[in-house]
């Protein structure tokens, strides 16, 4: 009798057991986007719970501005032991975690580069970069800015060679690429049609690379203002001097003055200028009462100076 009741306890226990509440972790769900900023990835970064459990480190971080993969059931793991319940109803296979960074782009580097180069030749450098679209990363929560370690320049190739440094305290970053010299070139600061004047205020400046410029390329801007285009010319190009012409004071066809001097006399005739000439050119002209052709010096608009002994053919 004593060991039925026993038995029948027992049964009861287990019953009552069953029917009991089943213990169960946290329902989390996970991030959409997996970013992190610190050196570790946490079950706070993957889930955005603010618990107890959102410090545990699941893994190291990777390198700023890069991604790492975490096995999904390592992460399930670590969340369970931390009474958290992942279902991962998306079925996800692999989490993919970038960390954020501060980035140093191509423009900054070439900048620091060049500022660099001036230091050192004292001449203003282009830098193009071996790898144009390189990007250097610095976390979030690092200190100062790049800086060069060493810079190797071969001024006959152009090759150069940098260690620089992202932040402070990082391992140095090679950057290699060319520098090419530059000098201030004056240019136009808008088109100017054929026959048209340039005044100082259609002039800028831009820098260009030396290795690209004309032998007759023109750099002193007084060799621009005054003169006249001998053709349309474009803005913001290097001009030879081909491209300009003194303002003609003489076109072809048109009736000028010829003048004679000499010690107590002066004589002048109408003569037809047979080319266009411009303020101290020599030129040729058709005299009209005698029908030969002299050449003579244009001292101005419509007048030109025929020497002692001009050369003169019938």
């Amino acid at each position: 009798m004593i060991r039925k009741s026993i038995l029948s306890l027992a049964c009861l226990a287990t019953a009552g057991l069953a029917s009991g509440p089943a213990l169960a972790g946290e329902a989390v769900v996970l991030r959409e986007t997996l970013n992190v900023e610190g050196p570790h990835v946490t079950l706070g970064d993957l889930f955005g719970i603010d618990s107890a459990a959102a410090d545990v480190v699941v893994a190291r971080s990777p390198e700023p501005g890069s991604r790492t993969s975490l096995d999904v059931n390592y992460v399930r793991r670590i969340a369970a032991e931390n009474d958290l319940d992942w279902a991962n109803a998306a079925g996800v296979r692999r989490l993919t975690v970038s960390r954020a960074s501060r980035s140093i782009g191509a423009d900054m580097l070439t900048g620091i580069l060049e500022g660099e180069l001036f230091a050192q030749e004292g001449r203003v450098h282009e830098v193009q970069l071996s790898n144009t679209a390189m990007a250097l990363h610095a976390p979030l929560e690092s200190a100062g800015g790049p800086q060069i370690v060493s810079l190797n320049y071969d001024a006959r190739s152009g090759m150069l060679a940098a260690e620089i440094t992202p932040y402070d305290g990082a391992r140095p970053v090679r950057v290699t690429g060319r520098a090419y010299a530059t000098v201030d070139v004056p240019v136009l600061a808008r088109a100017i049609p054929a026959g048209t004047e340039i005044t100082g205020g259609d002039i800028e400046w831009i820098s260009h690379r030396s290795d690209r410029l004309r032998p007759d390329a023109v750099l002193d801007p007084d060799a621009l203002i005054g003169f006249e285009a001998r053709r349309t010319l474009r803005a913001g190009e290097p001009l030879r001097s081909y491209d300009l012409q003194r303002p003609l004071m003489v076109e072809r066809g048109e009736l000028v003055t010829l003048v004679f001097e000499a010690p107590g006399i002066q004589l002048s005739v109408r003569a037809r200028a047979m080319e266009n000439a411009a303020d101290g050119e020599i030129a040729r002209f058709v005299n009209l009462q005698s029908n030969r052709t002299v050449e003579a010096l244009v001292d101005g608009p419509g007048r030109a100076l025929v020497g002692m002994a001009p050369a003169s053919n019938s």
